[in-house]
């Protein structure tokens, strides 16, 4: 009986945890009329039971349920129905896309600053186009790619798993931009991975940032890699994150997973029925807001000239250089893995820490998010939850599924980078990463010399 209950009560907490995370407020307040409507009403008619041996009268409240009937019940059934219907259609699109994944192998030897990783990223910024039928009745969704850094016993290698239509685009564009690189699709790093708690423990993270999305991170801009630095100046915030990596044992694997969509207006074509206006338009509110909070108020009928600190000149700089570039809903995670003999908890911290250097007081940075364990025994009786929330986070992570079913937005919400964000975070470093365990081309390639004999 303790068991049942306790397992009742994990049920509760984890249909809380799936259906609250990761939604905004309208967003809540729907999911909270829709509880109450399912829940609520059953609710009202057992305490309408009681009512009756109190002596009180409930039967106008009742009486005008029955009579508007009509007008909610269709609405409860046309949700249930709508839900159900995208979730079929669209997971039946996906599976019939297919997917590839490439490794790509750097150079010792790589001359290329961030910004050419950028322009890579920008090419990926595939808003897709749709009619109503692709919507409504194939359920085609928009292109999303997995930007992936990956340590396996301490060896850091670099993938990129997309839709199978665009594996050719998206080697054409790696190869415009890192002509020295080498690319091989390869068979997914993942697949003999097992939810096995008792033989290969594991725990996994999101990652989520600590203002609004309109403030940037600390950008390879900031960090003065925009000219291309001789390789001794540079100050590369990536290879924090490799020697990180690097330090790995055998049997111990770190896996880093950055989910990107292209963001874009969407509408009753695209199957919302409230719009979802662009992303850019927060961008100018909050530049606005910070103007008006350094204008002081003057008693005349001319308005105060604003009085810019250097920390609110430095946000709305940064502000107006992400308005320029292309906006990406991303999810960004991380999960270790490890045989029993291997396993070590002082990964945990260094995970935490993977994207530290990006943050900034001024700007925005990144932070834990919801994780895989619990903080305090009594919320997770026998490890049932955290069993569960380990196997759906591997799944997840295996299907790439974050956008879309079927695990659309689990415990976390998108948050919106820009290019330039992206490219910092995920970019090839040059010889300034010193990590020995870094995948790299042991030799250079070059083309053969024009005047050979034929």
């Amino acid at each position: 009986m303790k068991e049942a209950i306790f397992g009742f009560l994990d049920l509760i907490f984890e249909l809380a945890e799936k259906e609250l995370v990761g939604l905004n407020k309208k967003e809540k307040l729907r999911a909270f009329l829709f509880t109450l409507s399912i829940f609520g009403i059953p609710a009202l008619f057992v305490w309408q039971g009681r009512a009756i041996f109190a002596g009180l009268d409930f039967k106008p409240v009742f009486g005008a349920l029955f009579f508007f009937a009509p007008i909610w019940v269709p609405l409860i059934l046309l949700e249930l129905f709508l839900h159900a219907w995208f979730e079929y259609i669209r997971m039946r699109w996906i599976a019939g896309e297919g997917f590839a994944m490439i490794e790509i192998k750097i150079p010792k030897e790589t001359m290329k600053s961030p910004s050419a990783m950028e322009i890579f990223i920008t090419s990926l910024h595939q808003t897709g186009t749709a009619t109503f039928i692709d919507t409504y009745w194939k359920g085609k969704v928009r292109p999303w790619f997995s930007l992936e850094i990956v340590s396996i016993d301490g060896k850091v290698r670099f993938f990129i798993w997309m839709h199978k239509k665009y594996r050719e685009h998206v080697e054409t564009q790696l190869y415009a931009q890192y002509p020295d690189i080498e690319v091989y699709e390869v068979e997914d790093y993942m697949l003999s991975a097992k939810h096995d708690p008792e033989n290969f423990p594991c725990w996994g993270t999101y990652f989520r940032l600590d203002k609004a999305d309109v403030y940037p991170i600390k950008t390879y801009v900031d960090y003065g890699l925009l000219e291309d630095p001789k390789e001794e100046f540079k100050i590369d915030p990536l290879t924090s994150t490799l020697e990180s990596l690097g330090t790995l044992r055998k049997g111990e694997q770190i896996w880093i997973q950055i989910l990107i969509q292209a963001h874009k207006k969407m509408g009753f074509k695209e199957g919302f029925l409230f719009p979802k206006e662009d992303w850019r338009k927060e961008i100018e509110e909050e530049i606005e807001k910070i103007r008006k909070e350094a204008t002081p108020e003057t008693e005349g009928e001319y308005p105060g000239i604003p009085l810019l600190t250097k920390g609110q000149q430095e946000k709305i700089a940064s502000l107006e250089r992400s308005a320029g570039k292309f906006p990406f809903e991303c999810a960004v995670r991380a999960f270790y893995y490890s045989t029993k003999e291997a396993f070590n908890t002082a990964r945990f911290p260094a995970i935490i820490s993977l994207f530290k250097q990006y943050s900034s007081n001024y700007l925005n940075g990144f932070k834990i998010g919801q994780y895989t364990d619990f903080d305090y025994p009594w919320q997770d009786y026998k490890r049932f939850r955290r069993n569960n929330l380990e196997r759906k986070f591997l799944d997840a992570l295996k299907r790439r599924s974050f956008f879309q079913p079927p695990y659309k937005f689990y415990r976390a919400k998108p948050i919106i980078l820009m290019t330039e964000e992206i490219a910092t975070i995920y970019h090839f470093p040059g010889s300034v990463a010193r990590t020995p365990t870094l995948s790299r081309i042991p030799s250079k390639r070059v083309e053969a010399p024009a005047n050979l004999p034929t």
